[in-house]
């Protein structure tokens, strides 16, 4: 079952935005989705629609990764209760987040190898490197850097390649990088500019095609608990066409692992 980690080792770069826009894709594509949210915000839950509708959540299943407490913490979402599910966020996760003995490292990826109704699991990390983003990026085969055209994003983008070198030399020699997305393009912007040639510089053909540009539909959508496949206008179309694009490549790495 191929698992995707969508992960960045800075807050504000829409890494949550870019979970949801691939579940969205997934969906469209008749893809059955299991959307992790080890995030103690618990954002993308409540994006997808599925807050207060399980008995436990992601805490509980990191507590015991048993086959029953996985069930007993996944909820559908309101997008699609037939093809999206989710592994519900909570707050309670945060005790999970400091230093994580290495046996533990490898409760989530218990629990999700329990599983085998998902064309895809998609795990919505921190934007931390603590003990949730390291249990989350351990359960992957390929991991997402979410980041945006912005000095302290860069630099972030370079730490969370390091983190994943490190987990592949460690608990998780099965990860591997997908590449880096670039979020929240400006096209006016000679600076987002600059910053975009320096991730080039950096990471090469690791930076993935097409870039997602910042467009006022993705908020209005997450913020009437919508898909952007379903939200009406040319800029949604523009963001949902990337989000295939972004899938497509995600889908076709992980079959060749």
């Amino acid at each position: 079952m191929p698992v995707l980690g969508v992960c960045s080792l800075k807050g504000g770069v829409g890494k949550t935005s870019v979970t949801l826009g691939l579940a969205s894709a997934a969906m469209t594509a008749g893809m059955r989705t299991l959307v992790v949210d080890l995030d103690p915000q618990a954002d993308t839950t409540l994006a997808l629609g599925a807050t207060g509708a399980a008995a436990q959540d992601v805490a509980a299943v990191l507590d015991n990764p048993a086959r029953y407490v996985v069930d007993s913490a996944i909820a559908a979402s309101s997008w699609d209760p037939d093809l999206l599910e989710v592994l519900m966020g909570s707050a309670d996760s945060v005790r999970h987040d400091g230093p994580t003995y290495e046996h533990r490292l490898h409760n989530l990826s218990t629990a999700l190898s329990t599983l085998d109704e998902y064309d895809l699991v998609l795990v919505d990390c921190p934007p931390s490197l603590g003990g949730l983003t390291r249990q989350g990026l351990t359960a992957c085969s390929r991991a997402l850097v979410v980041t945006e055209p912005g000095l302290f994003s860069v630099t972030a983008a370079a730490r969370a390649f390091q983190a994943i070198d490190t987990l592949r030399r460690g608990p998780a020699p099965a990860l591997q990088p997908l590449g880096v997305v670039v979020n929240r393009v400006r096209a006016r912007s000679s600076e987002q500019t600059y910053r975009q040639q320096e991730l080039e510089g950096m990471f090469g053909p690791l930076i993935l095609s097409p870039v997602i540009p910042e467009r006022a539909a993705m908020q209005q959508a997450q913020g009437a608990g919508r898909a952007i496949h379903d939200w009406p206008g040319a800029s949604a179309t523009e963001l949902a066409e990337g989000f295939d694009a972004l899938l497509a490549r995600a889908v076709r790495a992980m079959s060749e692992t």
